[in-house]
């Protein structure tokens, strides 16, 4: 190998943890959309009850967003409200199953 040449990126391997992201929402136009993640399921605690109706949290800010009943936008998407208070969040799966 000469100085000019670089030596190839090995693939970066993502490991797999029993903590979920920070931040994750269902909205596939969504920055923080992540299939992977949100096929091994996410189980979501907001003000000690567990909600099963979340379309979007974060962990770090304290929030998580909620659809508003049935209506929808002019796009067709749901419309939302973000509630605040303490969120834990966790896999329904174990690694690797």
């Amino acid at each position: 190998m000469t100085d000019t040449e670089t030596p190839a990126a090995a693939p970066e391997a993502t490991p797999t943890t029993d903590t979920p992201p920070d931040r994750l929402a269902v909205n596939p136009n969504s920055p923080h959309f992540n299939m992977e993640v949100l096929k091994r399921g996410i189980g979501i605690r907001f003000k000690d009850r567990v909600r099963t109706d979340v379309e979007e949290y974060c962990i770090s800010e304290g929030w998580i967003r909620v659809a508003a009943g049935k209506a929808r936008d002019r796009h067709g998407n749901p419309l939302t409200i973000k509630l605040s208070g303490p969120v834990e969040a966790w896999f329904e799966d174990k690694a690797g199953e």
